[in-house]
């Protein structure tokens, strides 16, 4: 029997994504301008300011994209046990992947307050898994 993540993992799950994020995002936003400025005299080329800004504002929706069309498991949700899935059970395709990441990023705080549907959807479904025909469950282990 398949067991639904409920709001608290999925949350925590998210948390853990977001921190990851930040400090991913940051990261790209800020080292390669602060090592240029360290490494040559003067400082930074406009160029490399705006490459590293459109990097870090486009890493968030391929994260999600990329982590949930491949395995359906972001970090946070490899470590809280969750995995994204279609409705059937299959794993979500590319195009669905960054649709739902580019409207959860969009729209955060709908996605936020969709998320009140876990309680009271028999599947645990958000609004958005309605939307995007998917559930959220914990990964099966199989035991020997």
């Amino acid at each position: 029997m398949e067991e639904y993540a409920g709001l608290v993992s999925r949350l925590t799950g998210l948390i853990m994504d977001v921190v990851l994020l930040t400090v991913l995002c940051l990261t790209v936003r800020i080292l390669p301008v602060v090592a240029w400025e360290q490494v040559l005299p003067g400082d930074s080329p406009g160029w490399l300011e705006v490459l590293c800004g459109v990097a870090a504002a486009l890493l968030p929706w391929a994260y999600f994209t990329t982590a949930w069309s491949f395995t359906g498991q972001t970090v946070g949700g490899l470590l809280i046990g969750t995995v994204v899935r279609r409705n059937d059970g299959r794993e979500l395709g590319f195009l669905q992947a960054a649709a739902r990441a580019l409207v959860g990023l969009l729209l955060a705080p709908v996605w936020f307050v969709g998320l009140i549907g876990v309680l009271a959807d028999q599947r645990r479904r958000a609004w958005h898994d309605r939307v995007f025909r998917t559930v959220v469950r914990f990964v099966q282990r199989h035991h020997k």
